[in-house]
């Protein structure tokens, strides 16, 4: 059976769910930040509904590759880089939410749909939804 050019790469999936995690955990990270003031352990395990060892696990990656600061049972803090990673997936999500809201998609719908569009949506497609939102609003 020969392979077709669409099949998925198995490195490249697992790159690519890497990054949806890395991008969900930085902006719950920052919303518990500007919440409570800090970010905790427990509380990411709450909000996402993970183990505190799968949240252990993601820091110690999340702090590898530069996005977050923290110490040994203290809170969690963005680096610069953490943040523009937050800043940009809290952009992408509002945008795709206001998007699906406006071809008529249901408030909690478009909301839960916009957690998986929003990490797959190219900068083009986003773009386009951007335009089309900013010609929307002067109607």
């Amino acid at each position: 059976m020969s392979r077709t050019p669409l099949a998925r790469n198995p490195r490249r999936t697992r790159q690519e769910h890497s990054e949806e995690t890395a991008q969900d955990y930085v902006e719950m990270i920052a919303e518990l930040i500007d919440a409570t003031g800090e970010a905790r352990v427990i509380d990411l395990a709450r909000r996402l509904g993970v183990t505190h060892v799968t949240v252990s696990r993601t820091l110690q990656r999340l702090r590898r590759d530069g996005l977050i600061t923290s110490l040994p049972y203290r809170a969690i803090f963005l680096t610069a880089a953490g943040k523009r990673l937050s800043e940009e997936s809290r952009h992408r999500h509002e945008v795709v939410v206001k998007f699906l809201q406006a071809i008529g998609v249901p408030d909690a719908v478009a909301h839960s749909d916009a957690e998986g569009i929003e990490h797959h949506v190219s900068r083009e497609t986003l773009a386009a939804f951007e335009k089309q939102l900013r010609k929307t609003r002067r109607k």
